[in-house]
């Protein structure tokens, strides 16, 4: 297929023109009619559109605290709609976590393309829709794999999203607000559009029409590869302004490989906690630059404690890269290999060391019990969570806990997050309720109906390794 470039057939000079001097004739550049734009953007769609899945979940939800808290209003049953990318002719499709988060039902709906008489191809969507099995997703990422049963399907590539360029022309394919089979076309806005300052992860930032339902589908480059996926709009109305993100297909690459091999991610670390350098850092620490990433702290016996790094180095190069943002270093480390080793070149003082460093996996996210749960089984609904109960399949995620039984803070069972402080959070794991062992999440329900509202309840948890007492209010 030809590059969808269009060219101006007409230039302005851009160097002045001296009488009696003479210039060598510069070659034309061939231009391209509009026909053929358009002949060409037709057959990128039809090469595109067969491997764009609708996606369709039932799941369960909660309410929010203001409405009511009888046992009926806790759960309801909720269906919502997304996009999907075929990435292998067996059926293995990525989307956006928040398409499939907490589904109990996920179903899928595939594309079929006719001929007409002229040759011209038309797409329409099967009338059956196909069960999906959930391989895995990844919250943190917003990355998640679903499985159809189905061969020979038409797959799409994931490009090498580093070697996209602003202005470089795009299209979004999804199903924008429910309707199927939608495409839309712009430009690439911001290769690198950081959207909060603690996230590690840059989005591809495009004015191509996004709306909700674009979510999980491909942003797709001139040649038909996937630089991202369509994953979220920054709006005042509501609708689409312009402001569209996708997350880069490398970093997809990375997730979609994990889950389609292990189920889950593995995450990289190396021990060091560090931070982007200000002007008033620099100058407070007497630091030899003002820009650029400093060691703020250094885990004992880790990686990088036992390979020599300390608190206050700069970090001038990761494996040769030059860094000037905190966010650039974790974004690297996540995407090493598990046990490699990279090689940081630091300025201590007014000398600079070579330091190699191997990776190693980090423990998990807390939140990652919350894909394990269902408001159906793990309501506890007096306490405000849902939980599960360690067994040995949960225990052997959970190898350094002091007893082998207790019940896991998986999420609120709200739309807010669960409270800080002397409140439960996700990955505590309740031991007792006012002295009394709770092995189970039965036996902790049944435990707190023994109670009135405004009783002192205290229940003894572990979080991080450490017990602690923990005074909970009931509802």
């Amino acid at each position: 297929m030809r590059t969808l470039r269009l060219l101006l057939s007409l230039a302005l000079p851009l160097t002045p023109v001296v009488v009696g001097q003479t210039t060598p004739a510069e070659p034309k550049p061939a231009a391209i009619s509009l026909p053929d734009l358009s002949s060409s953007l037709e057959g990128l769609v039809t090469r595109v559109r067969p491997s764009v899945v609708q996606i369709f979940s039932t799941g369960y939800v909660t309410p929010d605290e203001s409405e009511s808290s009888t046992a009926a209003a806790l759960i309801s049953k909720q269906r919502s709609t997304g996009s999907g990318i075929i990435l292998s002719p067996d059926g293995y499709i990525v989307t956006n976590s928040h398409v499939v988060r907490g589904a109990r039902h996920i179903q899928v709906r595939l594309s079929t393309t006719r001929h007409g008489a002229a040759g011209l191809a038309t797409f329409e969507p099967e009338g059956k829709l196909l069960d999906a099995k959930l391989i895995g997703m990844d919250r943190e990422m917003d990355v998640a794999v679903i499985k159809i049963e189905r061969a020979g399907l038409p797959s799409l590539e994931l490009a090498n999203s580093d070697r996209v360029r602003q202005g470089e022309l795009v299209m979004a394919f999804g199903n924008p607000l429910g309707l199927e089979g939608s495409v839309s076309m712009g430009v690439v806005s911001s290769t690198a559009r950081e959207i909060h300052p603690d996230d590690m992860l840059t989005y591809i930032q495009t004015d191509a029409p996004i709306n909700p339902g674009n979510s999980g589908g491909p942003l797709i480059d001139a040649e038909g590869h996937v630089i991202g996926i369509n994953t979220f709009i920054l709006s005042q109305s509501g609708g689409s302004e312009g402001l569209g993100f996708a997350i880069p297909s490398n970093m997809v690459n990375i997730v979609y490989r994990q889950l389609r091999r292990e189920g889950h991610v593995h995450r990289g670390r190396i021990g060091i906690s560090v931070q982007t350098i200000t002007p008033e850092i620099a100058e407070g620490l007497k630091l030899p630059r003002d820009w650029g990433v400093v060691v703020s702290d250094v885990a004992p016996d880790g990686p990088a404690d036992q390979a020599g790094v300390k608190i206050g180095d700069v970090v001038l190069t990761l494996n040769g890269r030059t860094l000037r943002t905190a966010r650039q270093l974790e974004s690297y480390i996540y995407r090493s290999p598990m046990k490699g080793r990279v090689t940081l070149e630091v300025q201590r003082g007014s000398g600079q060391l070579s330091i190699e460093v191997p990776v190693i996996d980090s423990v998990d996210d807390p939140q990652r019990f919350a894909d394990m749960v269902n408001p159906e089984n793990n309501l506890v609904r007096r306490l405000g969570i849902l939980a599960i109960g360690i067994d040995k399949n949960l225990a052997a995620l959970l190898p350094d806990l002091r007893n082998p039984y207790g019940v896991v803070v998986a999420a609120g069972s709200t739309s807010t997050d669960l409270t800080s402080g002397t409140g439960l959070q996700p990955g505590d794991v309740i031991y007792s309720v006012n002295g009394t062992i709770v092995t189970t999440v039965e036996a902790l329900r049944k435990k707190l109906d023994e109670f009135k509202t405004g009783d002192s309840i205290v229940t003894q948890i572990e979080r991080s390794g450490h017990l602690m007492y923990v005074p909970v209010e009931l509802e």
